[in-house]
């Protein structure tokens, strides 16, 4: 990895996860795991000498001052609430500046109330994903440490974010590893046009992520990877614009997609913190949803009933699990290609997310992912596959029972819906043979919501006779 270097920034540090252990280190070290243990990595803060606000309220001030960079972003407009890095070393492109949006149309699918379905549109980032939340936080401790380049295993998401920080600030080169044939060309044409040194390698992403991981530290590069602690700062900001939107009110629930398990680690970790600080007298509940072709969480949490039990983790339940995938060759397999994960490398912190804000796992199908996706699209909001796991899961606890009808939830939609365009349009399309190739191997039969296109003659009455039949 990179080169440490020493800060005067006292009141922030990183700390093993491991009660048992508690290892303290710098900021200034590059660490993407304990040095004593082994175990992950928090970013933690002396919280009694910083400046925190008295209400999160205090943070509607920053909107008088959005023509100063820090302030117009989603991100850093919450400085106070991840203060590790100088405001002179941020790394900001104006990302977070998303939206939480309404949908009854969505929420009566789901079968909530009207006006208790909140979307929180992650798609409006630099890059069209959620990654840019947490890159602006590792690039910006990247920059802080004088790294010269930055590295990643994606499947997608990721190494655009990356790709397109290195691009704007010219402050590093992207080394950006993919899987072959795991990535979807929406996303690869991002890493492609900004300028990125991309390497498909032979494997899936938890190869590639292995690989990076090795070659980032033989060559001491910077690894923006999720284990990288400071991308879980970043991403703690969609919570806060969540609240924000709710005019500072708590949601009952938080649903989100379940891949490398960052965001649901990050979000665990907002709402810790801001229940220690008093800023919310309580936390909501959290669901995560897994692809069923990418299942790790639901199988270990909901299966084999893996808990968080105060940090004192069955490691080696994992691991057992990680053994029988190599056993029988299986490899993560959905059309959601941005959860497509088997190996995620935040499992023990979700453990602790889940546990904070007693949560629950899914899994949902390819089918109920697509159907669900289309319903967003219908709705004005389109999205990528992946995201539409937060919609098909909550659907799913709603008939379970889980989610009451008058409860106010916030499903999080991840990525943009350009990022995987061959997924829509096979949805939608008349060509059995175009539908069959990319959606029928994945297990989808049907397309409930799919919205045709009508061929018609180029000619002015029949143009005219096809509009009136299927207005």
């Amino acid at each position: 990895m990179a080169n440490s270097v020493k800060t005067n920034t006292d009141q922030a540090f990183q700390r093993c996860l491991a009660p048992d252990c508690g290892a303290t280190y710098d900021i200034g070290e590059v660490l993407t795991a304990c040095k004593s243990c082994g175990g992950l990595l928090d970013i933690a803060y002396d919280w009694d000498q910083l400046p925190v606000p008295k209400t999160l309220r205090e943070f509607e001030k920053k909107w008088s001052r959005r023509n100063e960079p820090l302030c117009r972003s989603g991100v850093w407009r919450f400085h106070d609430l991840l203060p590790f890095a100088p405001p002179e070393k941020i790394v900001t492109i104006g990302e977070g500046q998303t939206i939480l949006a309404p949908s009854d149309g969505v929420a009566k699918y789901i079968g909530l109330n009207p006006g208790q379905l909140f979307l929180q549109y992650e798609g409006m980032n630099p890059s069209g994903s959620f990654k840019d939340n947490g890159m602006t936080a590792a690039f910006t401790h990247a920059h802080t440490i004088g790294a010269k380049r930055a590295a990643c295993a994606s499947t997608g998401n990721t190494s655009a974010s990356l790709a397109l920080y290195c691009g704007v600030s010219k402050l590093m080169q992207a080394v950006i590893f993919i899987g072959s044939g795991k990535i979807s060309y929406g996303k690869l044409s991002q890493a492609l046009d900004y300028g990125a040194l991309t390497l498909q390698i032979a494997g899936d992403f938890d190869d590639a992520m292995l690989r990076v991981r090795q070659v980032s530290e033989q060559l001491g590069i910077y690894l923006v990877n999720s284990v990288n602690p400071f991308r879980l700062e970043g991403q703690k900001t969609i919570m806060y614009r969540v609240l924000e939107g709710l005019d500072w009110e708590v949601p009952d629930w938080i649903v989100v997609p379940g891949g490398n398990l960052g965001n649901s680690s990050a979000f665990g970790k907002a709402f810790m913190e801001l229940k220690e600080l008093g800023l919310i007298d309580r936390v909501p509940r959290l669901g995560i949803i897994n692809a069923a072709g990418a299942n790790t969480l639901y199988q270990l949490f909901e299966v084999n009933g893996q808990r968080w039990n105060d940090g004192d983790i069955d490691r080696g339940a994992a691991a057992n699990y990680y053994e029988e995938l190599d056993k029988s060759h299986r490899r993560a397999s959905t059309i959601a290609s941005a959860i497509e994960i088997n190996r995620p490398v935040n499992y023990q912190k979700c453990l602790r997310a889940l546990d904070i804000c007693d949560g629950v796992v899914r899994e949902v199908t390819d089918q109920q992912i697509l159907d669900a996706k289309a319903q967003v699209g219908a709705h004005g909001l389109g999205c990528e596959p992946a995201s539409a796991a937060s919609v098909a899961g909550a659907k799913m606890l709603s008939a379970e029972g889980v989610i009451a009808p008058s409860d106010r939830v916030v499903c999080i939609l991840t990525g943009h819906q350009l990022k995987d365009p061959t997924a829509t349009v096979a949805y939608h399309t008349t060509d059995q043979d175009e539908f069959n190739r990319v959606l029928g191997s994945r297990g989808v039969q049907r397309a409930e919501f799919a919205n045709r296109a009508v061929a018609v003659a180029n000619d002015l009455q029949e143009i005219v006779q096809a509009i009136q039949l299927n207005s």
